[in-house]
């Protein structure tokens, strides 16, 4: 007697809850733009149609992303699984505390784009305020103030910081390097002024009182930078492994060349980052260079001679020295200020490019 049996291959599907009823991959990025749409209209609506400076972009956004959250948990809730939905309501719990930490920056680029952008014309760039009153005039001279006070401060800074974070991590043992790394982070937290009035004395011992360079501005700002890049160069160069450096020794390599052949390249995109991280933490500085460089309404590009103006100086004067016409120095504070923004957003590209360009590869 035969039997034969016979096996279906027809397969009954099986729900899975963790995959069934799930929103679109584009839906949250929808709510979220209808949110803040409809948050920014109804915002402009209670402006009143009136300046654009006065439209409360910090609460068009807040209020824009708890609509996003609260539309999106009771969407989830109601398609979704409720294991789902929990994951959805902590995500836009952490969105909500992201945003929140956000404001104050949506906020101040707001601020100064919608108030700078007026004179961002090619007066601006390309006139000095020499022997301007009213309207007009630019910040050329305080452009080229800032790049040359800078460049300088960088030149004297990232050698001296380099060179000492490489001692530290390299070859600093006992007392000497205990003390180094506690100097350093004494210098890290010092007031900005204390570092003018620091240049401004030496200065004054050597040359004699009254002087004001843009190289005195450098010396003052390179006080600021050199902890900064000590301390993350060090923590960059800490990061390299070992067997690294144990493999260029077995084969020979002094210990010197491996720190410029081996070290260094592996850590010179944390280097680089760190770097450009000290010059946006030195360059909007205000209260040294008032001490340093001085003020000047004239284009001067020889640091190590007269005074020489610089882009946060020439904010500050705009504001606080607006002369006849009020609201045209104000105008000029405002480009002044987002200036220095773009300034210091150029500056970080620039560096993502080096550490990308740069970095070692350890693909196969």
């Amino acid at each position: 007697m035969t039997t034969t049996l016979t096996r279906s291959t027809a397969r009954t599907p099986v729900g899975n809850s963790l995959t069934a009823g799930q929103l679109p991959k584009w839906m949250p990025w929808v709510l979220l733009a209808g949110a803040l749409a409809l948050s920014s209209i109804v915002f402009a609506i209670m402006n009143g149609g009136g300046d654009v400076a006065d439209f409360n972009i910090a609460a068009a956004v807040f209020v824009g992303v708890v609509l996003f959250a609260v539309v999106l948990v009771i969407l989830s809730s109601v398609v979704e699984t409720r294991r789902r939905a929990a994951d959805r309501l902590a995500t836009v719990l952490v969105s909500i505390a992201f945003t929140i930490a956000l404001l104050p920056l949506i906020s101040l680029l707001f601020t100064v784009v919608v108030n700078g952008i007026a004179r961002f014309d090619p007066m601006f760039f390309s006139y000095s305020m020499r022997n301007i009153v009213g309207e007009g005039g630019g910040a050329i001279h305080a452009i080229y103030g800032t790049l040359i006070v800078t460049g300088w401060a960088t030149l004297i800074s990232v050698p001296i910081g380099l060179m000492t974070s490489i001692y530290l991590v390299e070859y600093g043992r006992g007392r000497l390097a205990k003390a180094i790394t506690f100097f350093v982070d004494v210098m890290t937290g010092i007031p900005s002024i204390v570092a003018g009035l620091f240049i401004v004395a030496v200065c004054a011992l050597i040359y004699g009182p009254g002087l004001n360079t843009g190289f005195m501005g450098s010396l003052a700002l390179s006080v600021l930078m050199i902890p900064v890049v000590v301390r993350s160069s060090e923590e960059m160069l800490r990061l390299v492994p070992n067997e690294l450096r144990e493999a260029s020794y077995a084969l020979g390599v002094p210990k010197w060349l491996t720190i410029v052949k081996v070290v260094l390249p592996t850590s010179v995109a944390g280097i680089t980052t760190g770097i450009m991280l000290s010059i946006s933490r030195v360059i909007g500085e205000t209260a040294p260079l008032l001490l340093t460089a001085g003020f000047t309404q004239s284009l001067n590009v020889n640091a190590f001679d007269n005074p020489m103006m610089t882009l946060p100086v020439f904010v500050y004067d705009q504001f606080q020295n607006p002369g006849t016409n009020i609201p045209a120095a104000l105008e000029r504070a405002w480009a002044g200020a987002l200036t220095l923004i773009i300034i210091v957003m150029a500056l970080n590209l620039i560096a993502r490019f080096v550490a990308k360009k740069f970095a070692p590869k350890f693909g196969r």
